[in-house]
């Protein structure tokens, strides 16, 4: 049996939650869709040692600030996902955990949205699934060959898995800097930093409010045909959290340039030496998750669906919600994705 909605919300991690509270206050019918068994999204699979760029009070969804967490600056992972937890319960927010939506299609005035436990019918449809489940690891020449573990952001949690080993991180974002400096400041494993270019790390002052800021900032000059900012990325690309400024001033977070390709055991460089290692960490970045869209034959250059704002320009009843700034300045935030889920919700609502 089809069930009938008015919008249906596929993710329920932070993007799917600030949708959810706009579309609350709008008095709309809607449905979330979340693959995850509980609440939290991507941050219950984060490492052990990540905290948020920016302090509670400016790592909010909208209508609810996060507490602050006893001891820390930064919160934790965990404490984000409590804080999104209290958030969906608070809100009485409908979401539906364990659901995987497999397709969305056309279906007349409507969109028709297959999940594995049924089949829906709305007259939009909020795609916020994020990247996290779209890891994206490099063919790397002679990957097939590597006898060790090849693994990716996703797949990590903490120093202890790599006790006494020879470790290579790959990667010259957040990730990568974070995780070769948790594993430097372990001090039980032996660490290889590798990036494709020089590392370029924000200055030690700047943190996720700031950030936040050069976003909008940039957002508002394009909107308005002013000369690109270059914004966030014009800064840098690590920021200076503590453990990485711990990790640097000790002189443990030193990049290499990244090696020419993988052997049996280890790396070999460019100028043909080896070193061995046991295991590889890429931190090589993610791509949308955006397969439940393929039947509606959207995806444009680089797979993005080109978009007006939120709106898919193929197929007007789609917003896409919290994938970058393409889809909302610091709409991957949890502080950023708050001002794009209101101007998506009023867009639906006019829609509808």
């Amino acid at each position: 049996m089809t069930q009938q909605t008015d919008v249906v919300v596929v993710g329920g991690g932070q993007a799917g939650l600030a949708a959810g509270y706009h579309l609350r206050r709008q008095r709309l019918d809607f449905v979330i869709l979340d693959a995850e068994a509980e609440p939290g999204g991507s941050w219950q699979h984060m490492w052990n040692s990540l905290h948020l760029f920016s302090p509670a009070e400016h790592s909010s969804l909208p209508g609810r600030l996060m507490p602050a967490q006893a001891g820390e600056t930064y919160p934790g992972a965990g404490h984000v996902v409590d804080y999104l937890t209290d958030y969906e319960k608070r809100y009485d927010l409908p979401v539906q955990h364990g659901t995987r939506v497999d397709a969305v299609r056309r279906d007349g005035d409507g969109l028709l949205i297959e999940a594995d436990s049924g089949t829906w019918r709305a007259r939009a449809v909020v795609s916020a699934t994020g990247s996290w489940s779209r890891p994206f690891l490099p063919a790397a020449p002679g990957h097939r060959t590597f006898t060790g573990r090849l693994l990716h952001t996703v797949n990590y949690r903490c120093p202890a898995d790599f006790a006494d080993q020879r470790v290579v991180v790959v990667g010259g974002g957040n990730s990568g800097a974070q995780i070769a400096a948790d594993l430097a400041l372990d001090g039980q494993v032996e660490v290889t930093w590798v990036t494709q270019r020089p590392p370029r790390f924000l200055p030690d002052d700047i943190d996720g409010r700031a950030l936040f800021d050069v976003a909008t900032a940039r957002r508002r000059a394009l909107d308005a045909g002013r000369a690109d900012t270059g914004g966030v990325a014009s800064l840098g690309d690590i920021v200076a959290v503590p453990p990485v400024r711990e990790a640097r001033r000790a002189g443990l977070l030193t990049a290499k340039p990244m090696f020419a390709q993988l052997a049996a055991t280890g790396v070999r460089w460019a100028d043909g030496s080896r070193s061995d290692a046991d295991a590889i960490v890429w931190c090589t970045g993610f791509r949308p998750a955006l397969a439940h869209l393929a039947p509606l034959n959207l995806r444009g250059p680089r797979g993005h669906i080109p978009t007006a704002g939120t709106r898919a320009l193929g197929e007007p009843r789609l917003h896409l919600l919290g994938y970058g700034d393409w889809t909302g300045p610091a709409s991957a935030t949890l502080i950023g994705v708050g001002r794009t889920a209101r101007d998506v919700v009023r867009e639906v609502a006019g829609l509808l």
